[in-house]
């Protein structure tokens, strides 16, 4: 039985299952059928952050044009341009023993693509998880419910993974930003053109 996490609950991960390393970050949304001229294209990534809250180097950020950390600790399994069926859109595998030292937390986001020429927010998304399962056996661990009303956000930081001592911890953070993928990628300082 998965855990559902509120808003800012924060829970271990690692604590309860002794020798979980190879889990998958689920993240799923519905598009509600407002007219915008233009398909919904929600985008899921990871930012491997240090202690400061910054990537270390631009490889730390893994999305649809960078889908394997170098590590190979954090691999994106590809770009879901609709976001229709059942379950998840898009999914993160995560090996927690291969996360490199100097890392001490892995945010996961979604953006919509093209959000302002397309005249789109997340105000127009229902339904958005995230969860985490076991690879190994597909066990669903923690499970995350974004009930947010969103307005005019553009982006939304889904959960945070990261280190406490030797285990690794779960936080449900669920807060938007205006701006998109740039501001995400600013905030955590990555460089874009």
């Amino acid at each position: 039985m998965p855990i559902s996490l509120s808003k800012g609950q924060k829970v271990s991960l690692t604590k309860g299952n002794p020798g979980l390393t190879n889990v998958v970050v689920g993240l799923g949304w519905d598009v509600n059928m407002f007219d915008t001229g233009g398909s919904f294209d929600l985008d899921a990534a990871a930012f491997l952050l240090g202690d400061n809250g910054k990537v270390t180097k631009p490889e730390d950020f893994v999305f649809y044009g960078n889908l394997t950390h170098p590590s190979g600790s954090v691999q994106h399994m590809g770009d879901n341009l609709t976001g229709e069926g059942d379950g998840d859109d898009e999914q993160i595998k995560v090996n927690l023993s291969t996360v490199p030292p100097e890392i001490s937390k892995i945010a996961f986001t979604v953006t919509i693509y093209d959000a302002e020429n397309r005249r789109q927010n997340f105000g127009q998304v229902n339904n958005a998880f995230i969860r985490i399962y076991n690879e190994a056996n597909g066990e669903e661990l923690l499970r995350y419910d974004l009930g947010e009303d969103f307005s005019i956000e553009t982006a939304v930081v889904f959960a945070e993974l990261y280190k406490n001592g030797s285990e690794w911890k779960f936080n449900a953070i669920g807060s938007g930003y205006g701006g998109g993928l740039a501001a995400l990628c600013g905030g955590y300082g990555v460089d874009v053109e």
